[in-house]
């Protein structure tokens, strides 16, 4: 997926007394809103995540890793969340769970159920 993501606008435009004409541009997005954990707790779910899918130490693994790209199913998503849970002694409703697509994800939904928790 590219670093930028793009919007189509279309503005309208009268030329003499004809019709309005459309043209489409291409605009960058400037701003993108990122809910980015910490880094202790992306690292736990590093390791967490090599140890269920039993991937050898040397594994690139980025907070932007999907599960499946390591070739993760939807089993193998359960096992993780289990053991997410386990270790930062928090409950993952079904829904929350469904949304975990990447590391980042399951960090971030971490970050968050921990703080609501001692809240």
């Amino acid at each position: 997926m590219d670093a930028v993501s793009f919007r189509v606008s279309a503005s309208f435009s009268r030329q003499r007394a004809s019709f309005p004409s459309l043209r489409l541009q291409r605009i960058p997005k400037r701003f993108q809103v990122s809910c980015s954990a910490k880094q202790e707790t992306i690292e736990k779910v590093f390791e967490i995540v090599k140890n269920q899918l039993a991937l050898a130490e040397d594994t690139a693994v980025t907070k932007e890793t999907k599960f499946a790209d390591l070739g993760a199913d939807s089993l193998d998503t359960v096992e993780i969340v289990m053991g997410l849970e386990e270790a930062f002694q928090i409950t993952v409703d079904e829904s929350s769970a469904q949304e975990i697509q990447t590391v980042d994800d399951a960090a971030a939904l971490i970050d968050k159920l921990v703080s609501d928790k001692d809240a």
